[in-house]
């Protein structure tokens, strides 16, 4: 990287943080209208963004880029009009910033209250997926922090169209245009990763190689998942059209997403009746299937599972099957290879569910519903920033609770800490007061 960028990157930053500062002061009212001045200039815009899209899906198509990321670049009418009710859903969302955590006298006269506040820049780096740089904007203008974006070479065209129709709406508000800002070249993404004096958290959305490779090229916080190896296991006592249902829809419904399954866990006792039925509903999907031992040993054409494979996220029409003697097998087999995203089980037995439920260890864990309902979007967030498998928080989806953080403001008369110490020591009252 050249000098000249190093400087480049640096006042970007610094621009940033100045406006992310101003932002991070404004009113509810002031963050909302920004919102909805973006919302409204993004409908009068959607024939020039849909255009911009199918520029990007054309030289992708040329580039042959893999099948899951082509899926997350495409953005036609039906999601880009979805990522714009995300942003009135952002609207309608509480304030994250100024709410009052804790109040409580220390004395008399001597309060301390914990209040929210923005973290103040955010750096996000995303594959594909246009429709992030949507809901990331609207999260970060709602929750008063400035951000940095930098999307995938393959979402050029998109992601200039979105930032320059998403700072034109900002010129009619008073959220500076400076407090969102594009990066456009591969070069800037390791910049970006050296900017720990200016930037304070680093979110990757994309392919877990890429989020591994954030990981370990940044001093910077950084909160993301570098896998999407999602479980669903099907109990002796499951209801097999629900079993059915909800693995066609685990896996087939988006097989691209990070919270669509890779691997089926049957129970033995049911393995023999559901699986003739469920492999033939997953290939009329054109599911490819992999199984083990068992699972061969009762439908054919089926390519043998390996070790490789339960670390595997597809994100494609693959699925790695497995036949359990019991819910602690699925369990322990969750728990070693799954990247503790989202895992779910299939049962009428109540006290099995919440077995699993209280046993697997990750950041979302269903009973009878499909694992992609794991979205900020779904969750009532308005939209997500990303997902959290970390074990602290945030943990799942992301949305405007992961993007602030606290402080603690303390108002006293004068009052000095040696009064609270020797001989005489004054007691303190310690009196929550909400």
């Amino acid at each position: 990287m050249t000098s000249l960028m190093n400087v480049s990157l640096i006042e970007i930053a610094q621009k940033t943080r100045a406006s992310a500062r101003k932002l991070g002061v404004l009113s509810l009212e002031a963050r909302n209208s920004a919102l909805e001045a973006i919302a409204q200039e993004l409908e009068l815009a959607t024939e020039e963004i849909i255009v911009a899209n199918e520029a990007d899906l054309l030289a992708a198509e040329t580039e042959q880029i893999a099948k899951p990321l082509y899926e997350r670049l495409k953005l036609g009418k039906s999601k880009l009009k979805a990522a714009i009710e995300g942003v009135r859903d952002v609207i309608k969302l509480p304030d994250p910033v100024g709410a009052i955590q804790l109040k409580r006298e220390l004395d008399t006269g001597l309060i301390l209250e914990r209040i929210t506040c923005p973290l103040g820049v955010l750096g996000i780096i995303f594959e594909a997926r246009p429709e992030a740089l949507i809901q990331i904007t609207s999260l970060a203008i709602k929750s008063g922090n400035g951000v940095i974006l930098k999307g995938g070479k393959e979402a050029l065209n998109s992601c200039q169209v979105l930032i320059k129709i998403i700072q034109q709406a900002l010129t009619k508000t008073d959220v500076d245009t400076s407090a969102i800002q594009l990066l456009t070249t591969r070069e800037e993404i390791r910049g970006l990763l050296a900017l720990d004096e200016y930037v304070d958290l680093i979110i990757p959305r994309g392919s877990n190689s890429f989020v591994k490779y954030v990981q370990d090229n940044t001093k910077i916080p950084v909160l993301g998942h570098a896998d999407g190896i999602c479980h669903l296991y099907l109990d002796k006592s499951a209801d097999l059209d629900k079993a059915i249902s909800l693995t066609l829809d685990a896996k087939t419904h988006y097989p691209a997403a990070c919270n669509a399954i890779e691997t089926l866990l049957i129970h033995q006792e049911i393995a023999s009746t559901i699986l003739p039925q469920l492999a033939t509903a997953l290939r009329e999907k054109g599911v490819e299937l992999r199984g083990d031992d068992k699972t061969m040993a009762i439908i054919d054409n089926i390519i043998p599972v390996t070790e490789e494979d339960w670390l595997t996220e597809y994100s494609d029409l693959i699925l790695s099957i497995k036949i359990v003697e019991n819910g602690s097998e699925a369990i322990n087999h969750i728990n070693k290879y799954g990247s503790k995203h989202t895992d779910g089980i299939v049962t009428e037995d109540i006290k099995i569910a919440e077995q699993f439920l209280n046993q697997v260890d990750a950041a979302g864990v269903y009973h009878n519903c499909s694992t992609r309902f794991a979205d900020g979007f779904r969750y009532g967030f308005g939209a997500e920033i990303g997902i959290s498998t970390q074990q602290m928080p945030p943990r799942g989806p992301v949305g405007l609770e992961g993007l602030v953080t606290y402080k603690y403001k303390l108002r006293g008369n004068g009052h000095i800490a040696a009064s609270y110490t020797g001989e005489k020591a004054k007691s303190f009252t310690h009196k929550d007061l909400i």
